[in-house]
């Protein structure tokens, strides 16, 4: 099964209990290979079918940081900085974000649509504008 965008399923659940907290807690990134599977079922960051270590590229990815967390309307979003590896050979066909505070735990799936590549060069993933409809986390 491939990679299929999504805010996975149990972050929703986890969210509604009150056990993630995007303000607190150390949130990551990992990049993925295309023989990864990953979708809105995916509930746990695991390194089966992460993309290899490069350059300043390591398992289980980088933190996230400057989180900023928004409305517009009736809907909430989450910002991100974006974040780069340098001196990385990568191809990556998506990416989990993930909360390493709490046991790993899976956010949201990202699908880049095809591979992404860098050859011994900078490795980036720019979010996209932080507003009702166009950031990378939103609920309505």
């Amino acid at each position: 099964m491939p990679i299929t965008q999504a805010m996975v399923t149990s972050f929703k659940v986890d969210l509604f209990g009150g056990v993630q907290d995007l303000d607190t807690d150390v949130i990551k990134i990992a990049l993925y290979t295309s023989t990864a599977t990953l979708d809105a079922s995916t509930t746990a960051y695991s390194a089966t079918n992460e993309v290899p270590n490069s350059g300043t590229y390591t398992a289980g990815g980088a933190t996230l940081t400057g989180a900023t967390i928004s409305s517009s309307g009736t809907t909430a979003f989450v910002d991100f900085a974006d974040v780069s590896w340098t001196s990385a050979t990568i191809t990556a066909r998506g990416a989990l974000i993930y909360n390493s505070s709490k046991s790993n735990k899976a956010i949201a799936v990202l699908d880049f649509g095809s591979d992404k590549i860098s050859t011994a060069g900078t490795f980036t993933i720019q979010f996209p504008a932080a507003t009702a409809s166009d950031a990378i986390l939103r609920l309505a």
